[in-house]
């Protein structure tokens, strides 16, 4: 009846594979499925999961890129259960790789950017930047609201390990990076408030 990816525990209905997107709707309508994100859902009776996230907004990636590039950003981060959903999905890709571009329309941003080994995680069949990496990109790019924000939210999971020290460390530690000093501005403040970890 649904998809399931058995290395994660993930169960996804998305248009096409087993259901219509207006039979999905119809057990939205009946309490039989909930939304995540697009046109993916998922039983009423399964928590969402990180996993469940990252699998529901593999579903908008391109074909061609889904092994090639990564979640980041705000769509990162809410994977992370950090942030809203994103309205567009921003992937990265590492410059040393083949380069790609997105066909139109595909609700995507694509940027090629410098990737250390630690900087990608997968979950089930799709890649994220990890917490930290995470944490780093929206402190230098992000609206300064939605960045205090999701900082403070990704610096109080405990099981993502991205105290705001260690995101100002790892923003000090990088080179040649646009947004770095607007970053480093935004978490010196951040530590000196109330929210200080």
């Amino acid at each position: 009846m649904s998809e399931i990816d058995v290395s994660t525990g993930t169960v996804l209905f998305v248009p096409g594979r087993l259901f219509t997107l207006a039979e999905l709707h119809a057990m939205k309508i009946d309490g039989v499925l909930w939304p995540i994100i697009g046109d993916a859902f998922r039983p009423v009776t399964v928590t969402e999961t990180v996993p469940l996230r990252a699998a529901a907004l593999a579903y908008q990636i391109p074909p061609a890129l889904l092994h090639r590039a990564a979640l980041s950003q705000l769509s990162a981060a809410w994977v992370y259960g950090c942030a809203p959903p994103p309205k567009v999905v921003s992937l990265v890709q590492d410059h040393t790789g083949k380069s790609a571009s997105l066909p139109p329309f595909s609700g995507c941003t694509l940027r090629e950017v410098t990737l250390e080994r630690f900087d990608l995680q997968s979950l089930g069949d799709t890649l994220v930047t990890s917490p930290l990496r995470t944490a780093v990109d929206i402190a230098r790019t992000a609206p300064l609201g939605v960045a205090r924000a999701v900082l403070l939210r990704l610096s109080q999971a405990a099981t993502l390990n991205c105290p705001l020290g260690r995101i100002q460390q790892a923003l000090g530690t990088a080179r040649n990076i646009p947004g770095k000093i607007r970053g480093q501005a935004l978490l010196e403040e951040m530590l000196k408030g109330p929210a200080a970890q």
